[in-house]
């Protein structure tokens, strides 16, 4: 299946990272902006079919953009393909480390967002539930902006499962729950941590967060209880990576 991408980030990285699924670049005639010129010079020097000055036409790829027009520079690209859950696992090592599990969130906007704050802080794979999830859709790309391109992933149908594997593996399971006891700042970071992240109403299913070995929040310093799951996903992550 293909993805109509328009966050020329998102397409730059496909480019770099799998260039023979960018089918082709389409711009509007005239000066594209700084970023789109990346894209262009990138894809013309990997001989990628690059179309200008296009009759407005609809086009369909999966996911939000259901009748697109060529009036804004965009890219036809091929999803990425997800990862065996034992192949993210597979060197672990004993050192610090952190992968993510996302809990049947349902917003492509965050899990797009948790993307690309995952590339940014090193994290080394993601899990997604299969069912009852946003699926990896073009907004999910575009808001990602690059981040689903570097960071490995795997989609089971049973997250309890990929869980067990992970530590068995030897990871440690940590969820994260407004309600817990424990704050971020107390987990030990010399360890690889699967964090786990519930549904954006929800929060976590009653046998995810009985797996996790530890239960941690973000303590609020004002009045606002909670944080958006994209948000809060970010502070926990720059928690978990900071230097020993």
């Amino acid at each position: 299946m293909s993805l109509v991408l328009k966050n020329p980030h998102s397409v730059l990285a496909a480019l770099k990272t799998r260039p023979a699924d960018v089918i082709d670049v389409r711009v509007p005639a005239g000066k594209p902006s700084p970023a789109w010129a990346d894209v262009i010079a990138t894809a013309r020097e990997l001989e990628i079919p690059i179309r200008t000055n296009l009759a407005e036409e609809p086009r369909h790829g999966k996911g939000d953009h259901k009748s697109e027009r060529t009036g804004l520079a965009q890219a036809t690209v091929r999803e990425r393909q997800g990862v065996l859950i034992e192949e993210l696992f597979a060197d672990v090592g004993t050192g610090p480390g952190l992968w993510l599990a996302l809990d049947c969130l349902q917003d492509p906007h965050n899990v797009g967002a948790i993307f690309r704050t995952a590339s940014f802080f090193g994290v080394k794979g993601i899990i997604m539930t299969k069912d009852r999830s946003a699926p990896l859709t073009a907004t999910v790309y575009d808001v990602a902006a690059g981040g689903l391109e570097y960071v490995p992933f795997g989609e089971p149908t049973n997250l309890a499962r990929a869980m067990n594997i992970a530590k068995t593996a030897g990871v440690w399971l940590l969820g994260s729950s407004e309600h817990a006891e424990q704050d971020v700042r107390d987990i030990p970071r010399d360890r690889p941590w699967l964090l786990i992240l519930g549904n954006e109403e929800s929060g976590l299913r009653r046998l995810s967060f009985e797996k996790c070995d530890q239960i941690c929040k973000l303590t609020p310093r004002g009045t606002v209880p909670s944080l958006n799951v994209s948000v809060a996903a970010g502070v926990l992550m720059s928690q978990l990576t900071a230097p020993l």
